[in-house]
């Protein structure tokens, strides 16, 4: 087949474009890492169920299963529903759960697997929610079933504690709760509101300082319940000062889609070990999965030059699957299952396939290509056509 097309260029003409033909990475079976790395995995929708599928959420389990172990196979943990997933923009509670259930009985089916699982309050009607009990009470509510499923808990921002608390107070006697309960240690997620625009001002404060002080005095309060805690701010800066600052034995996962590569790297520097570096709990490895796994096997065998070689020409693919509005990444990511022949289709949970415009997909195409993320050529290419025609472009 050839390996050329017509695409979108600026001012709404067409460009040929020929595919550049490189071999993607791919990792050696059985690669070790020396970070532990999640990958926040998407859910597959179902195309065929007679929903309403604005306001109803059906799932193609199978398939959505099936790409975890794709996940697994590459020494790539599952972060599960979490916001890559849409939780909480389309995926609801009951579906999540469900999705958690039949991620953590898959995972036995494979040695080592890592599953961890988004815990929060987004069952509660937000215009219902008048306290930071109703929070907690919330918060609680998930915990139990995912704990009585034998579930890990990553602890998720919370909208309702958002839009509820007056003070870093509130914030620290939430997490108090939750975090003296848990039966093992958890991941916290500070998601900055690039991603989640109601989740501004959170642990308390407008200041990213002083809300990064509430979130380490929590943390230092309990110190053997957090594994780690993973920050999605966009901001490498902010992420290395709070690194550094974490109690011994608290990871740092990295969230920043932007400048992952260096952050996982990382300097070195710091009075711990994982003060040097950041763990990776990251959205962009459900796109990157092969790479990422390949990269992170050269770092562990001390080859920094070919993770980076790797790993780098990822970027400027991430940072446009991430460009503002950031929320609407998750139609990248997709996108991107679809064209390595993942999935049979190019829907999402909420109809959110169509975020994104036609030319944003057309350079996502090009910078997929760039950094030899294609793993079929040919099928991206008839994936892309077939697109391109359903737009008018033939």
């Amino acid at each position: 087949m050839a390996r050329s097309l017509q695409l979108p260029a600026a001012g709404g003409t067409l460009a040929a474009y020929t595919l550049c033909g490189a071999a993607p990475a791919q990792p050696p079976a059985g690669v070790r890492f020396n970070r532990i790395a999640y990958s926040a995995a998407h859910v597959v929708a179902d195309p065929r169920a007679d929903i309403d599928p604005w306001v109803q959420c059906a799932l193609d389990w199978d398939a959505t299963i099936a790409y975890r172990r794709h996940l697994w196979s590459l020494g790539l943990g599952v972060a599960e529903a979490m916001d890559t997933a849409q939780r909480g923009m389309g995926l609801d509670w009951a579906t999540s759960l469900e999705l958690i259930r039949r991620s953590l009985d898959a995972a036995k089916d494979v040695p080592g697997a890592l599953v961890a699982s988004g815990c929060g309050s987004d069952h509660l009607v937000l215009d219902e929610v008048r306290t930071v009990d109703d929070v907690i009470a919330g918060y609680e509510a998930q915990m139990a079933a995912i704990e009585a499923l034998g579930g890990r808990l990553i602890v998720m921002a919370s909208r309702a504690l958002a839009r509820v608390a007056r003070s870093p107070a509130d914030y620290e006697r939430v997490y108090d709760r939750i975090l003296s309960q848990a039966r093992e240690p958890v991941v916290l997620h500070w998601l900055g509101e690039m991603f989640d625009p109601a989740l501004a001002g959170y642990w308390g404060a407008a200041s990213v300082d002083a809300a990064m002080d509430t979130a380490l005095g929590v943390i230092a309060a309990h110190p053997q319940k957090v594994d780690g805690i993973k920050i999605s701010l966009l901001d490498k800066d902010k992420e290395i000062a709070m690194r550094r600052r974490l109690p011994p034995g608290v990871r740092m996962y990295t969230g920043d889609d932007f400048n992952y590569a260096e952050l996982i790297a990382g300097d070195g520097f710091g009075q711990q070990a994982t003060h040097g570096h950041s763990d990776a709990l990251l959205g962009i490895f459900d796109a990157i999965a092969p790479a990422a796994s390949a990269a992170l096997g050269h770092l562990a065998a001390g080859d920094s030059a070919a993770f980076h070689a790797i790993l780098g020409p990822t970027v400027p693919l991430s940072r446009h699957i991430f460009a503002a509005p950031t929320r609407f990444y998750k139609t990248g990511v997709v996108f991107m299952a679809w064209l390595n022949g993942h999935q049979a289709h190019f829907t999402m949970v909420g109809g959110q396939h169509s975020t994104r415009s036609l030319a944003h997909l057309a350079e996502l195409f090009r910078l997929a290509d760039a950094a030899n993320l294609l793993q079929r050529p040919d099928l991206a290419v008839h994936r892309m056509q077939t697109l391109l025609a359903l737009h008018g472009i033939e």
